[in-house]
């Protein structure tokens, strides 16, 4: 039995009459009335009575049409989704970031604006580092990742730069630096104790904050390395020392912890990279990479200055805000992308 069949069936069950049916069938009367016995003698019972003006259904043929509508209408709905599948409009993405990624408006509105225009895909978000995402991109076991740290020349993975940001001095609250408001030269911090976000393999923001020192004069004195951008705040408020972090963090108001904008000779811009498998070959994965490169494109993600990033204020007072536990920095990531 095939297909086939079930639609001749239940063509000639609605029409009621066999040429009527080859009609709609676009096929010729004979060769459907000898479909129809066929089958009947497949089922080894008869479906339809015979009667002078076109056909009825026998009792059988009435339980058999239930069922051949229903086959029909479950085939005719997987062909429907394998097509939307197919065109990219259903699916699941793992997509990954870093921590300090998530700050950056241009992240939070990108998958907004990709849940309102597919809101059959499934997104399933993971915050880890670059070195782990890049590792679950490589597995499969994530389809995109939003990494601050360059991946470097990679045969399996491609990686496209979105967009910088300016990075600003985070400082404990009560430094003596933290109540000015001009631009901060970075040779100020020379005597500082510096805390920085754990070199990754390869270079990132690590080297070049050590090199934008160096261009102010002086090799900066490395006293913590966190493993995550987050946790340097924390350990800026503890009062551990001071670290450079992208702009957009400064919307976290952390207790204890001060932000200055660094001056624009200092040259040090936060990347925002897209990376993904090469080659890819889901529909909806190359959807999702195409609307955020077009958002990168078209400079979208504006939000009070050219990098999307608001203008730090000068400081955050002690009491505003404290530093989130990891369980609640989850909480907020999902409240910014809600499912």
């Amino acid at each position: 039995m095939e297909l086939r069949h079930l639609r001749y069936f239940v063509a000639v069950a609605e029409e009621g009459h066999v040429t009527r049916a080859a009609e709609r069938l676009g096929i010729q009367q004979p060769p459907l009335s000898q479909q129809i016995r066929a089958l009947e003698t497949e089922l080894d019972t008869r479906l339809f009575d015979r009667k002078p003006r076109g056909v009825e259904l026998t009792p059988a043929g009435r339980a058999f049409f239930d069922e051949a509508k229903a086959i029909l209408a479950r085939v005719g709905d997987a062909v429907a989704t394998a097509q939307r599948a197919a065109r990219g409009e259903t699916g699941r993405i793992g997509l990954g970031f870093t921590s300090s990624a998530s700050f950056h408006p241009f992240v939070p509105r990108a998958i907004r604006a990709f849940r309102q225009t597919h809101p059959l895909v499934a997104l399933t978000l993971e915050e880890s580092g670059t070195t782990e995402l890049v590792g679950a991109l490589r597995s499969r076991a994530l389809d995109i990742a939003l990494v601050r740290s360059p991946v470097g020349e990679s045969p399996d993975l491609t990686v496209r730069p979105l967009l910088a940001e300016a990075m600003v001095a985070a400082l404990p609250s009560g430094h003596p630096l933290g109540g000015a408001t001009e631009p901060l030269r970075l040779a100020a911090l020379a005597g500082e104790t510096f805390i920085l976000y754990r070199r990754p393999v390869g270079p990132g923001l690590h080297d070049a904050i050590i090199a934008a020192c160096d261009r102010a004069g002086f090799s900066p004195q490395i006293g913590q390395e966190a493993p995550r951008m987050l946790s340097t705040l924390s350990l800026v408020a503890a009062g551990f020392g001071v670290t450079l972090v992208p702009q957009s963090m400064s919307r976290l108001e952390a207790e204890g912890v001060v932000y200055r904008p660094l001056d624009p000779s200092v040259q040090l811009t936060a990347p925002l990279n897209l990376a993904y498998r090469r080659g890819d070959s889901d529909a909806a994965v190359r959807r999702f990479v195409a609307l955020v490169e077009r958002s990168a494109a078209s400079g979208s993600d504006n939000d009070g200055d050219k990098h999307g990033a608001r203008q730090p204020d000068v400081e955050r007072r002690a009491g505003d805000r404290r530093l989130p536990d990891p369980r609640e920095r989850a909480l907020r990531v999902r409240a910014l992308w809600p499912r």
